[in-house]
């Protein structure tokens, strides 16, 4: 795609022309699996005059677009073009006249049935088997399936929306509920957001409310479950605005997704997605809502401008998340997380990234690859890493926090770029700590490839007890180990994670067999009758690939329970590196991959080395 601008994704021109507010009148249609309707787009002028408005379409038909001139509607010509396989086309309106000022277009349209945003599911799909169930993932560039718009990052948007729905369902969106009958929903979102969170879901679902701004939602099988496994919400929204300021949402409800969610969390406004993998039975896994919620300030109030810069997102709230974790269980637990996170980038750049390097680097060039492409645990974890470093090198969280709430409120509303926040980090301590900001190599923290620059200082001594049932487990003999008083120690959820992960990071495992295998998943109660953790279950299922066990059934079974990308692109490309297990995972692939996201299915597709 050509760059027209400072984003290689979008056809459209945010420097002439920008989206203020769109009003959306929807109409889901599950038999055909569309959504139909209009979308009146009001429009600022930024130069003297224009001619057209580009807009980011992506299989989407239009029906016609029209001028609101004192309250008429004049039809305009479009067109068509440039179509970008995975990418999408452009949508060119030529107006009548030069125009300046402001302007309102209304565009009626329906997308496809196969709009690479939209998921539709049978009632045999869902839990209660009854009624069908659609939902969006619009992140990274999908927004532009659903509707034509600017979709870049770095054009924010309020919006309302009227949603028209089988009565019998519930329709939700990233936005205030104003009211629900007979099947008319409408919503409001009056905090500008760019397209990418603008979400929808539509499904037989109940509410239950966790804390006095926060409802979950779920279908009615499960909601109590989730309700008590998301009850620290409140005091994770507490938390997160002691760190950065009042949360300026309003709501925060979460809705519990179908298993094909495609990842740990997405951080719509006001209403949270949320992969129900996270669901343990122990809260061991509810650091994702954490995360989620601090994307409230980090990636929803200051935005990346586009997703080369996407660590101005992810790296900032894993920072918050981290933050938040140690100030509700300690510090230590702050620095085990890091910990662990820089064993989940390891992976990564060995496993998904090894024949793209160019894609380690925290700022990317994406002028040749996709978004979807491109994502992977860097952005998260190389950034996170990098503002802990700046944080201790400047002085510690005393002197770091109060420049990330000033941060934070100096550019909420905006979308920006790593200049503009270095720029400002400058300003806020070149009379402080001149000194110190001499210290930091931009260019190697920002564009080297691999590992972060420095790793810093952290507490390992909840790490270290992994590493030492780890090294035990990959260096001594199965009969050496059950005699081993190491074993006795009890690890938390959290740390038989790590556990797993550090054997897997292992070059070679001494005695790698079945029995092996089986005494390990005995003795830190990993079995899937035991435990529901699916963070321990997909490690679990990686080592029993790494150790050419064909219990292929097994594995299968928890490749297809959910097709979240963080458990499924890892197992099908172990499998893919098997001789034996390459085949039967193509198999297995083909006969599901309908049931996936498209983003989903692409990416496995390509992990598999197979047409998509």
């Amino acid at each position: 795609m050509p760059r027209l601008g400072t984003d290689p994704s979008s056809y459209s021109q945010p420097d002439l022309v920008k989206i203020k507010h769109i009003d959306l009148d929807w109409t889901v249609d599950f038999s055909q699996k569309i959504i139909s309707g209009s979308a009146q787009i009001q429009f600022i002028i930024l130069t003297k005059f224009i001619e057209e408005i580009l807009l980011d379409v992506s299989d989407i038909t239009i029906d016609s677009v029209n001028v609101l001139n004192e309250g008429c509607e004049i039809p305009l010509k479009f067109d068509i073009s440039g179509l970008v396989p995975d990418i999408g086309s452009k949508l060119t309106i030529t107006l009548p006249t030069k125009t300046d000022g402001k302007l309102t277009l209304k565009i009626y349209y329906k997308t496809s049935s196969s709009a690479s945003a939209l998921q539709w599911l049978t009632p045999e799909q869902t839990l209660g088997k009854k009624h069908p169930f659609m939902f969006s993932q619009c992140q990274a560039i999908h927004a532009r399936s659903i509707l034509p718009c600017q979709d870049s990052p770095s054009v924010k948007f309020t919006y309302n929306a009227t949603l028209r729905h089988s009565p019998e369902l519930t329709g939700l969106m990233s936005a205030i509920r104003q009211g629900s009958e007979n099947g008319v929903t409408k919503y409001v979102q009056k905090v500008p957001i760019p397209s990418y969170l603008l979400a929808i879901a539509v499904g037989d679902l109940y509410s239950k409310k966790i804390g006095p701004r926060s409802h979950v939602w779920a279908e009615k099988d499960i909601v109590d479950e989730a309700a008590e496994e998301y009850s620290d919400t409140e005091k994770f929204l507490k938390t997160a605005e002691d760190i950065c300021g009042p949360y300026l949402w309003q709501q925060y409800d979460l809705l519990v997704m179908p298993p094909s969610f495609p990842f740990g969390g997405m951080e719509n406004p006001s209403l949270t997605f949320i992969t129900p993998t996270t669901i343990a039975g122990d809260k061991s896994l509810v650091d994702v809502v954490a995360h989620e919620i601090s994307h409230s300030w980090t990636g929803n109030l200051v935005t990346n401008a586009n997703f080369e810069h996407f660590w101005l997102n992810e790296g900032f709230t894993v920072f918050v998340e981290q933050k938040i974790i140690g100030r509700l269980r300690g510090d230590e637990y702050r620095d085990f997380h890091a910990l662990h996170g820089l064993s989940d980038l390891k992976d990564t750049i060995k496993n998904q990234l090894k024949n793209e390097p160019e894609l380690t680097k925290l700022v990317v060039d994406l002028s040749n690859v996709g978004p979807d492409d491109a994502f992977s645990s860097v952005p998260y974890m190389k950034g996170s890493t990098f503002l802990r470093y700046l944080e201790d090198l400047f002085g510690g969280p005393g002197i770091f926090e109060p420049f990330l709430r000033s941060y934070l409120d100096q550019f909420k509303y905006q979308s920006i770029l790593t200049k503009d926040f270095k720029k400002y980090l400058y300003d806020y301590f070149k009379d402080k700590i001149p000194e110190k900001l001499e210290q930091v190599d931009w260019d190697k923290w920002l564009y080297s490839e691999g590992m972060p620059l420095v790793i810093p200082n952290y507490d390992t001594k909840v790490y270290d007890t992994c590493k030492k049932h780890a090294d035990l487990w990959a260096s001594q003999p199965t009969s050496a180990i059950k005699t081993s008083s190491i074993i006795k120690e009890k690890l938390t959820s959290i740390q038989k994670i790590e556990l797993l992960s550090e054997l897997l990071d292992k070059p070679e495992i001494v005695d790698l067999t079945a029995e092996k295998v089986d005494l390990l998943t005995e003795t830190y109660e990993m079995s899937r009758n035991v435990t529901k953790n699916s963070e321990i279950r997909f490690r679990l299922m990686r080592l029993v690939i790494k150790a050419r066990l064909e219990r292929f059934d097994e594995i299968f079974e928890f490749a297809n329970s959910n097709f979240r990308m963080k458990f499924v692109r890892p197992i099908y490309r172990d499998l893919a590196g098997w001789d034996v297990g390459k085949p039967l995972a193509i198999e297995n692939f083909k006969k599901v991959r309908d049931e996936m996201m498209k983003v989903c299915a692409y990416a496995v597709a390509k992990d598999l080395g197979i047409e998509n």
